[in-house]
């Protein structure tokens, strides 16, 4: 007989599908159940049926298996109306060569049980596998659902007891069924000539995946795994460079670069030794193996790949990461992985955020994704599965701590892990004080518990809308949401956005500024008008009291060279390093405008950690750290950007966003520094957008630092800023690969009077740019028709309303030019 040989009961059938109930259904005719194979009669005749008056019956078996596998189904149960549990259904009994048998109680919910509620039995199974959720496609409503990855296997017709021959060197010659009362059938029979249990018993483990081909192992990834007698999870790419080379870059605690190949891979499977283990790659099969084998060899080679057994035992471990000057648990992010790249976060955590398939609007419960790697945020204290063995552990906290990347060895019995972080530089107690200019999607206490394992004091969390979705709408305050130490501050306030005109956000309203969003798609409703201007939305917000910010400079390029003409702007935020990022930002402080410049991530996804782009705040000793102080001192410029590094700057031994009063032209001394965990290679002194002043470390270094007299010919502005090699960005591993650099606002340096710059080119940039708005208005945004709408602000003319902050923008400008008596 083959490994699993189902009886053919053909002879025995006395009921049909009726017996279920009118319209029932049920799996009948040859099935394969969890794997193996059961042969069902037709629809006429295809259960063996009992009752109260049924009598028994005997079923001749004459073959000798270990186990026996039954597919029955009790039909009817007074549990629901609170019945016995365990009441008796049948007596089997297994008459074996020799002359012994043996007798087993079957009973209501342990060896059967109905489908109709009541519970699941105790020692039998559904007659289907769990199973796995599609990977890539799906109904739109069951999106969430498949973040579950699985699906729990449910009895489409019945449920699969095992029983198993304490004898099986003797032959089974039959099986009588005596019928106790209640009504249930018995559908099919299969005999196991295999010494296993025939039903998963063992959790999973974990195994590597190599394509042996370099044509296979170099394609994109693309890989699923299929069990027939057992499951598997979806598969992932494991890294591509080595255990030392991971534990040994430059990047420790910031990610890995994402294998996007084919080889090596892992999944994990929970099988019975018979079970094959398919591996596709897209629709075609790259090489099948049987799992008893992976389990007994540990390595099992196929012409086209090879499967490799990484379970090496685990530990339920707790682990603390304690501050190193404190000893006190301190919040932060933590990774750990087996030394072929394999996760094990903690529990409560994901090993790989929504299936590594991308989160916009899906940020996910305090995990953050950069590149192959998913940290999990804690508290300082976290516990979960750990293998035993060599473990490589990756924790972060922000810019201030040291990264830690470090081998250990879990023994045997382990159950305890505790890790130190060690802060090297404390901005707080230098009274600069960090902050996200622009985050997204999360809840307010998922920003507390993300920026506190980022060492970050301030979260503005935005709510916007996107179409036809608003987000964040719940958590709005007016208020701010202070930790319990009070040194971590989450503020739910706005990003109001329009397509062309541009984005603002609004720091600290303390009531909703509206419409959020307006002109149509992608930011407001599809068929959208074009309802508001971004300055009235900067004037709401003052009103208030708020702190207006431009997001991303420059893009979208439409109102803001208006709304910095009429002075509206607190700060501009920079989420880029680009060559037209600076340009655009020169080109403003350039004309005589003073913005203070801020950093921020615009966090959408669970592949960019809050606060990679950070703003740090100045505040002076005599005014206390909270969320006013920090927007007002933003506005006064004492600032600067940070993707990594920590820079200082001053000009004869002023701070950043002072203004340095000289009686005339001569030179200045300036002095700059920068430290970073990650590398730097370029220190430069600007003037006016020039390089006045750099040092460079070509090969990357931990501080670089330098000190010049830059001349000063007239009224002018200077500003320090770091990065990579001739300052270009070494990009962070981050949804948006943005690049590593900081940048501080300008200190002004004014000649005799009172400071001023003007540009000729960057005012007439700016008139174009008003112009260019004003046609859109007039010839190309979609309006309501006059007289058929009352709008948000109450005026009579909507067209007049639009065009005012941009006629005032020119007239600003012009104001200025004529002053200095350039035509115009």
């Amino acid at each position: 007989m083959t490994d699993y040989q189902p009886l053919d009961l053909s002879a025995s059938y006395n009921a049909g599908l009726e017996v279920l109930g009118e319209n029932a259904r049920a799996p009948i005719g040859s099935q394969t159940f969890r794997g193996l194979p059961f042969s069902i009669g037709s629809d006429e005749k295809c259960f063996i049926a009992f009752d109260g008056t049924a009598a028994s019956v005997t079923l001749s078996i004459n073959q000798s298996a270990y186990r026996v596998i039954l597919a029955h189904r009790l039909l009817e149960s007074e549990l629901m109306q609170g019945g016995a549990l365990g009441k008796p259904v049948a007596e089997y009994i297994f008459r074996l060569s020799g002359g012994d048998e043996v007798r087993v109680p079957i009973r209501e919910r342990f060896e059967i049980a109905t489908l109709s509620g009541g519970g699941a039995p105790f020692r039998a199974v559904a007659d289907q596998s769990d199973s796995l959720q599609p990977r890539y496609e799906g109904q739109w409503d069951s999106a969430g659902r498949r973040q579950t990855e699985a699906s729990r296997g449910n009895s489409r017709g019945y449920f699969l007891w095992a029983w198993e021959n304490p004898q099986p060197d003797k032959a089974i010659e039959s099986l009588e069924i005596v019928p106790s009362g209640p009504r249930f059938i018995i559908a099919a029979i299969t005999l196991s000539s295999l010494n296993e249990h025939p039903f998963v018993r063992h959790g999973k483990r974990e195994a590597r995946i190599v394509l042996t081909h370099p044509e296979d192992a170099e394609k994109p990834f693309d890989l699923d795994v299929e069990v027939d007698r057992g499951v598997a999870t979806y598969v992932h790419p494991l890294p591509e460079a080595s255990a030392d080379t991971f534990v040994n870059d430059a990047f420790t605690g910031w990610g890995e670069a994402q294998n996007p190949k084919s080889s090596p891979a892992y999944v994990e499977i929970a099988a019975i030794p018979s079970a094959t283990v398919t591996v596709k790659q897209g629709e075609e099969k790259i090489g099948e193996v049987k799992w008893g084998d992976v389990e007994e060899k540990g390595v099992v080679e196929t012409p086209r790949m090879r499967v490799e057994l990484l379970d090496r035992g685990r530990n339920w471990v707790h682990v603390t990461v304690l501050d190193d000057e404190t000893g006190k648990p301190v919040p932060c992010r933590v990774h750990f992985r087996s030394p072929e790249g394999i996760p094990y976060q903690p529990h409560g955590h994901h090993n790989q955020v929504n299936s590594n398939l991308g989160t916009w609007h899906m940020d996910v419960g305090g995990d953050v994704r950069l590149g192959q790697i998913t940290y999990a945020y804690i508290d300082g204290t976290c516990q979960g599965w750990l293998p035993r063995g060599e473990v490589i552990v990756d924790v972060a906290r922000g810019f201030e701590y040291e990264p830690l990347r470090t081998r250990l060895n879990i023994e045997s019995g382990q159950r305890e892990l505790t890790l130190r972080l060690k802060r090297w530089t404390n901005m707080n107690a230098q009274r600069w004080f960090s902050g996200d200019s622009h985050v997204h999607f999360l809840s307010t206490q998922g920003s507390h518990t993300e920026s506190q394992g980022e060492d970050l004091n301030v979260v503005n969390l935005l709510q916007s809308q996107w179409g036809n979705l608003f987000t964040n709408t719940e958590e709005f305050t007016g208020k701010p949401s202070i930790s319990q130490e009070g040194n971590n501050i989450v503020y739910i306030t706005q990003e109001n956005r329009q397509h062309f005109l541009g984005h603002l956000i609004l720091w600290g309203l303390k009531k909703p500024v509206m419409p959020w969003c307006s002109d149509g798609l992608g930011e407001a409703e599809l068929g959208g008008t074009l309802e508001i201007t971004m300055s009235d939305w900067a004037d709401q917000c003052h009103a208030q009291g708020g702190t207006v910010i431009i997001p991303h400079l420059p893009n979208p390029n439409g109102e803001p060279a208006a709304l910095i003409a009429t002075g509206r702007v607190d700060g501009v935020e920079m989420l880029r390093h680009a060559p037209f990022n600076h340009l655009e930002y020169y080109r403003y402080l350039n004309c005589g405008y003073r913005l203070p410049l801020v950093g921020g991530t615009d966090k959408m996804s669970s592949d960019v950690p809050v606060g990679i782009y950070r703003t740090y705040v100045h505040i002076p000793e005599d005014e206390a750290f909270n969320y006013d102080n920090w927007c007002q001192n933003v506005s006064r410029g004492r600032t600067f950007l940070s993707g990594g590094p920590i820079i200082h700057f001053t000009v004869e031994g002023n701070q950043i966003g002072d203004t340095v009063q000289l009686s005339g032209a001569g030179t200045v001394a300036v002095e700059a520094w920068a430290e970073s965990i990650f590398p730097i290679h370029t220190l430069e002194i600007v003037q006016q957008g020039r390089v006045v002043a750099s040092t460079e470390d070509n090969q990357g270094t931990r501080k670089l630092s330098l000190k010049a007299n830059v001349k000063v010919e007239g009224h002018t502005w200077l500003a320090a800023r770091c990065g990579g090699p001739n300052y270009t960005s070494v990009p962070h591993y981050d949804g948006w690969r943005r690049g590593l650099f900081a940048h501080t606002s300008p200190i002004y340096i004014a000649c005799g009077g009172e400071w001023w710059l003007f540009d000729t080119e960057a005012a007439q940039y700016m008139l174009t740019l008003i112009d260019g708005n004003l046609t859109y208005i007039r010839e190309t945004a979609a309006r309501h028709q006059a007289g058929t709408t009352t709008h948000h602000h109450g005026e009579a003319d909507h067209l007049a309303y639009l065009e005012r902050p941009f006629l005032e923008a020119r007239e600003a400008i012009h104001r200025r030019m004529h002053r200095l008596r350039i035509p115009h």
